[in-house]
């Protein structure tokens, strides 16, 4: 008896693919309503890469940010303050070249961009109405100068610098994330279990090409072109 395809399992609600949010701290946004806050705990959180600050509010409610390097327990944060790590601020307050993290994407939105353990962002300077920002991938991108920036460069880095050693690890690292693994080419599979399975390896007796009216859980493999052959002109009277 065949199987689905993994891309058909998805979904499903199998507890393969379980989203596990019961596991989460919580939403890790910069407040819109704050002026201050306490670092009262660091903490692990299985949703993200890198530590989180548990911090108190003046009104005795808490939340949690991302951590910089070198905060820690008893530290205070200030949402528009001094330029000091940690503290965050709008990006037309921050002098260029400082070390940025949690980029808003939209005024207010809580932090979108430069999220992860170990990466960091500088302010370029002002391009016309914009804030220019150079991100970790290199790239530069231009935000609202009224979108806000954590200072300092996140904790956790060298995260990837540590090696797995055995497939044994990964797939405990793989299960807490809820990714899928280990993966499988469909090659390597049996005929019943995929469409290019079966004991002859690389070289199929069918083509690779999906079906142009095939469902999405069944295109696999390249997407029929709109058309095959050579490209021929076609003749055009000139009277």
């Amino acid at each position: 008896m065949g199987k689905n395809l993994i891309q058909q399992r998805r979904g499903k609600g199998t507890s393969l693919f379980r989203a596990g949010s019961f596991r989460s701290k919580g939403d890790v946004k910069t407040p819109t309503k704050y002026t201050d806050a306490k670092v009262v705990d660091i903490v692990t959180s299985t949703h993200h890469s890198a530590p989180l600050m548990k911090v108190k509010y003046p009104d005795g409610k808490t939340g949690h940010l991302i951590a910089p390097e070198g905060m820690k327990v008893g530290d205070k944060v200030t949402f528009g303050g001094d330029v000091e790590r940690g503290n965050t601020l709008q990006l037309k307050d921050i002098p260029v070249g400082t070390l940025i993290h949690n980029v808003e994407a939209t005024p207010g939105d809580g932090g979108k961009f430069i999220r992860g353990s170990g990466v960091v962002g500088r302010v370029l300077g002002q391009k016309g109405d914009s804030i220019l920002v150079l991100l970790p991938s290199k790239k530069r991108k231009t935000f609202h100068p009224t979108c806000r920036a954590t200072l300092g460069v996140i904790a956790g880095g060298g995260r990837k610098e540590k090696p797995l050693l055995k497939a044994g690890v990964k797939f405990h690292k793989m299960r807490a994330k809820n990714k899928y693994y280990p993966k499988v080419s469909g090659t390597a599979m049996n005929a019943v279990a995929h469409p290019f399975g079966g004991k002859r390896s690389g070289r199929k007796g069918r083509p690779t090409i999906a079906p142009k009216n095939a469902p999405p859980g069944k295109k696999v493999g390249m997407i029929r072109p709109r058309k095959t052959g050579r490209a021929r002109g076609t003749r055009v009277r000139t009277s």
